[in-house]
Parts: C-alpha cells; structure tokens; sequence
C-alpha cells in the first residue's frame, strides 16, 4: 500500500489481492473520486508590473494579469508580487461581473497545481524528458545484459582452467576467445555508460528549462497574492493590481556644472532610485514623489509640559574645525550688484519629465520607460536639466578657512522644485567637490557652493607688536591685532565678501572694545566684520582688525 500526494491509500495493482483488498480498492477509489469532485483546482497567473510611483520611503505598484475564469467561485494564485508589502494597501480592479470575496498575502504557498502542465511549452519539455527517460532505460538495461554476459564467461573461464580434458590447442583456443569477447564488451559497456551519462545531461538540460519556462519574465519573487472571486460569466478576465511596499525609495541629488562666473549653472536634477522588492521593474512608467505614504496622517495634540529638574547636554563648538563647501547661514549677506545671465531653458531629458506641483509634494512623471533591478543598488534617474541664472561672488572667512569659495546666488528659486540633496560640483570643466542644496530655508535667495577656489590667496597672521598683555591693578587687558591679506591670482576681476569677528562680552566685568575694523561694516549684535572688496588681476590688499579685552585678572576666558 502507498500514499499518493493527497494522502490517500492506494493499492499497489501489482500485488496479490484477496476480497479484503478489493474492498479497500474499491474503498480507496471512491474516496479518490470524491475528493477530486470537491478539490477546486487554484488558477495561476503571474502579474507584470506596469507602473512604480517611489516615495522617499517607500513605493506603490501597479500590476496588471489576465485569467481565464469559469462561472462561480474560484481561487487565483498570482503570482510575481513583491515580496514584503502592506496587505492593508492591496487593491484589486476587477469588471463588474467579478466579485472579489477576500485577498490574502502570503510567502509560503505551496500547492501540487504549482505548475500548469497544459502549457504547450511546459508539456513539449515533458514528453521530451519522459521520452529520454525510457531511451535511458534501454541503454541501462544493455548495459546490465553485457554486465552479465562478462560474469558468465568469467564462470566459464573458471571451469575451463578446472577440465583437465581439454588439450592444449584447445584450451589456447577458448582463452583468445574470452580475451577477444570480453575486451568487446568492456568496450562495448564503456559506451553504453558514457551514452547513459550524456543522456542524463540532456535531462537534467531539460529539468532546468522546464523550471526557466515555469518563471515568470521578472524575475522570481515569494510574495503571491491568494485571492477568492465569483464570477458570474465565463471566460477572460483582466485584473489590477495596486499596493505599497516599504522595499524601495528614492533620493534627490544634482550636478552642477558651471564653465565660468560669466555662465549660467547647467543643473542637472537626477535621482537615486533603489527598490530589492524581490520583483525586478521592467519598462516600467516611473513616478517619483516627495511624499511619504508611510506618514502618520493623524494631527497632532498638545499635551501638558511639566518642568523637571535635570542636567542640561553640554555643546561645545570648535572655532578651529575645518569649514564645509556649506553655507549655513548668509542673511547678513547683501546683494552687491554683479551681472545676472540668461533664463533658464529646459533641454534633453526635460522633454521627458513633467513636474507635478500638488499640495502637500512634488512629483515626477517620467515618459521614458525605466529597467530598475531588484539588486538594492542605486539606479541613476535623470530627471530634468535646467539652466539656472545666477550671479556669483565669492566669500571668505579667514579665520575658520584660509580658502575663499565661490558662491552662486540663485533668485526665485523655488520654481524650480528643488528638494534637499548633495550636488557634486564640476567649475571650469574640473570636479571640485560636492556641496549641499537646502532649499528649506527662509530666505529669498538660494546660495549654492561652487567649491573652493585656490587662486585666491588669503593669509591671515597675528601683528606681534600690536598685540600683547597688560596687568592694570585688579584687571587684565589684552590686545590683538590681525592682518588679512588678500590677493587675486586669477585673470579677470573678482568681488568678495570678506568676513571675520571680534568677540562680544557676556559679563558685565569684562569689556570688549573694537580699536581698528579698517572700514568693515560690524555687526554689533553678532560680532562680524563684512568687507565688500574688488580685487583686478594680481593685485593684493591688506586689511587690519584690532581689538581689546579688559577682565579681572583673577578669572581666565577659555576660549579667547
């Protein structure tokens, strides 16, 4: 007795029967029977995907499959969803004459129908490996007939050797002839086992097509939506599929490119799109947002704030860290006059791209169909190419860094939907760096960091004999004097912000005094000093700043 898959006891036909197991057969048959009457076999399908609109965190897809559907109630498997996704998202289109009852997703389903033998493709490699199978068959079974052939010449050698009737002449004639017969059939065997090998391959080719041909044309996934309908007329039915998954997102970043400060920026706006869905997106329409579907949507409520005692976090600043191609903060910053260049004009792939400003995000719709791998690599998605214009200056502060960079000031930017992200840097056809594009801020005017520009030379260096300690009774007094010099290696006329500070008292024992700003224009509030110089080719200019400090001599300032 044996079990087949449905775990139903069959009787192997072979074996000697008596009333008893003809009742278990009969027994066994109609159970068989009825289970197949009551079993509904699960139609598959696989889905393809069509569309992908990628959040910052997160994806929705949208899939479509066609089924052939009898009248009543059915269970479709499909196949070729993502693997992770959120069931509570899951959407099915379907005609009128289709009720979907209920969708369930799962990674783990298993069924005996997983193969649909009435393919034509899938049933011409079956007939292929079975008509292999029993060509095998035969050779094996030649090859076990020669096997037995050689053990019975062998048997008879050995009653050979023991007649001691047989003369010599004779006894000579039956060696050559087992000599010459078993070498033929060693050979003859040797064939026989590497026909049967290369048989094998050829069947294990076939097994390994026939499961190429039961995957789908994306590439495989474990996720499978489970979805029982009513159908109400026969025949082909087309599905929609839409839902969200967490395996994917996308990060804005630029390219910005700039051939000199008489030229417009080129930006290019490009995206990195990452998705390990388990599906791979073939010619796909590609949406990218700068929403986030994963957002709690539930306003929020202020609750009652209660003060407790504690230890508040220590921040310490280091004047001495080395500064970013970032600007943090230019509000103090005033327009100094310099040539603006050309409007934008939108060329290449900006064709391609619309923009669509909503309420609450901006998104991308892309006409050009995208391949995007299952791979969790960064896929590169241009998106617009813009010419910006912009005026340029550059802007130095000596006393953090001995480099002056090169701003570009971009105004009314916000019609160009900028999003936050890192834009590498290539000026006069050389890539500078990377720098950093914010456009959430509360300025007018969006400064962007060209990077560094090493042919203009800045030193700043402590002047000794204007400088130095004094001790008046009870107090300290302490002057320092800097000079800034500044010269301009490059071939055309440069403008400059020039920044540096003198410090500002927190005590009312200690007092600070400015001696010498050199024309600067000084913020009293924050302490900054701010020279608005043009500098012709080669020339060199010198500015000097000087202040004094008067605390009690019995305290010490850490960080003067």
């Amino acid at each position: 007795m044996i079990k087949s898959k449905n775990n139903l006891e069959v009787i192997d036909y072979f074996a000697p029967r008596n009333d008893k197991h003809m009742k278990k057969l009969i027994l066994s048959i109609t159970l068989l029977v009825t289970a197949i009457s009551f079993a509904q076999k699960p139609i598959f399908t696989s889905a393809k995907t069509k569309a992908a609109t990628v959040y910052f965190s997160g994806a929705e897809l949208t899939q479509s499959t066609s089924v052939n559907l009898p009248v009543g109630t059915s269970e479709i498997v499909i196949k070729n969803v993502a693997d992770y996704l959120n069931e509570s998202t899951v959407q099915i289109g379907a005609p009128n004459n289709l009720t979907v009852m209920s969708v369930q997703f799962t990674q783990n389903y298993i069924s005996e129908f997983e193969i649909d033998e009435n393919n034509p493709s899938i049933k011409r490699v079956r007939d292929s490996i079975q008509f292999l199978q029993k060509e095998k068959l035969k050779i094996y079974n030649d090859r076990i007939s020669h096997s037995k052939t050689i053990e019975l010449l062998d048997k008879n050698q050995q009653v050979a050797g023991q007649n001691s009737g047989l003369s010599v002449a004779e006894l000579m004639k039956l060696v050559d002839y087992y000599n010459s017969k078993r070498t033929q059939l060693n050979n003859t065997m040797n064939l026989l086992s590497d026909k049967e090998a290369d048989m094998q391959k050829k069947i294990d080719f076939l097994n390994k097509k026939l499961e190429i041909n039961t995957e789908k044309e994306e590439k495989a996934s474990k996720g499978k939506l489970i979805l029982q309908v009513m159908n109400e007329i026969a025949g082909n039915v087309n599905l929609d599929i839409s839902y969200i998954t967490n395996a994917a997102s996308w990060q804005p970043f630029y390219d910005l490119r700039a051939e000199n400060i008489n030229t417009p920026i080129n930006l290019m706006y490009k995206a990195k799109v990452t998705q390990s869905t388990g599906i791979d997106w073939k010619k796909v329409k590609l949406t990218l947002s700068s929403g986030n579907p994963n957002q709690n949507n539930v306003a929020p409520l202020l609750q009652a704030w209660f003060l407790r005692y504690g230890y508040p976090a220590n921040y310490k600043v280091y004047n001495n860290a080395p500064a970013s191609n970032v600007i943090q903060s230019m509000e103090d910053v005033e327009a100094l006059g310099y040539r603006s260049v050309t409007k934008k004009e939108q060329i290449g792939i900006s064709n391609y791209t619309e923009i669509v400003e909503g309420q609450l995000n901006v998104s991308f719709d892309i006409d050009i169909p995208y391949d995007i791998l299952s791979n969790g690599k960064a896929h590169s998605v241009a998106l617009k190419d813009l010419k910006l214009p912009a005026t340029y200056k550059y802007y130095a502060v000596p006393k953090v860094e001995k480099e002056a960079f090169l701003l570009a000031e971009l105004k009314d930017y916000s019609k160009y939907n900028l999003l936050p992200g890192e834009a590498n840097i290539i000026f006069e056809g050389m890539y500078v760096g990377k720098t950093v594009i914010n456009p959430n801020q509360t300025q007018d005017t969006l400064n962007l960091s060209m990077g560094r520009d090493k042919k203009i030379s800045i030193k700043r260096e402590k002047v000794v004999d204007k400088s130095g300690t004094k001790f008046l009774s009870s107090y300290k007094e302490q002057t320092f004097t800097y000079d800034i010099i500044v010269r301009n290696n490059k071939k055309e006329e440069i403008n400059m912000l020039l920044k540096d500070q003198y410090p500002l008292s927190t005590d009312k024992e200690m007092t600070v005094e400015l001696l010498d700003k050199d024309g600067a224009k000084a913020n009293e509030e924050t302490g900054v000093l701010t020279w608005e110089i043009k500098l012709k080719p080669n020339e060199t200019k010198k500015y000097r700043i000087s202040y004094k400090v008067k605390y009690p001599k019995d305290k010490v300032i850490g960080n003067l």
